[in-house]
């Protein structure tokens, strides 16, 4: 049995903007979201921090060593972020963030098809779960033969993906 809910749903127009991460190294950090990924700087301050988007957005992701610098990933077992997921707008573009990563030698922790989205999973270098993917669209969504959600977990064709 579950309470009730003492409060309405959330606006339903509400979105997560933006997603601040610390870091052990700043400039090792920006090689990687910028130039593997992608994303374009768009304002920094000194040493210390960084913002960073796709699309021209004032940010997506910020970079920080406040508290961080020189630091070590937390140890397994630990609570904590376990990933950031970054929305790719197609198939072929999730495919061009694919080639990006294996030109720079990024390995992948996994690749799965979840019926909603394809997503690739990997850790940015303070080891940071990220799960870049796309979403099919709501009308391609796995259904139970009553309407409910079906997503699952299935090993991701990567030839298939480049092709796109």
């Amino acid at each position: 049995m579950t309470a009730p809910r003492a409060f309405p749903s959330i606006d339903p127009g509400v979105v997560i903007g933006h997603v601040h991460l610390k870091v052990a190294d700043l400039e090792r950090s920006l090689v990687f979201y910028c130039d593997v990924l992608g994303f374009a700087l768009t304002q920094r301050l000194g040493r210390d921090a960084a913002f960073i988007s796709a699309g021209g957005y004032h940010h997506h992701i910020g970079l920080n060593t406040w508290e961080s610098r020189g630091g070590q990933p937390p140890p397994p077992g630990t609570t904590g972020l376990y990933h950031v997921a970054i929305r790719y707008p197609t198939r072929a573009a999730l495919a061009d963030a694919f080639r990006r990563l294996q030109a720079a030698g990024v390995p992948l922790d996994g690749a799965s098809d979840h019926g909603v989205s394809e997503a690739l999973y990997l850790r940015d270098p303070d080891q940071n779960g990220l799960e870049l993917y796309w979403d099919r669209l709501e009308a391609q969504w796995p259904r139970t033969e009553s309407g409910e959600l079906a997503m699952h977990t299935r090993r991701l064709d990567l030839d298939s993906l480049l092709r796109a």
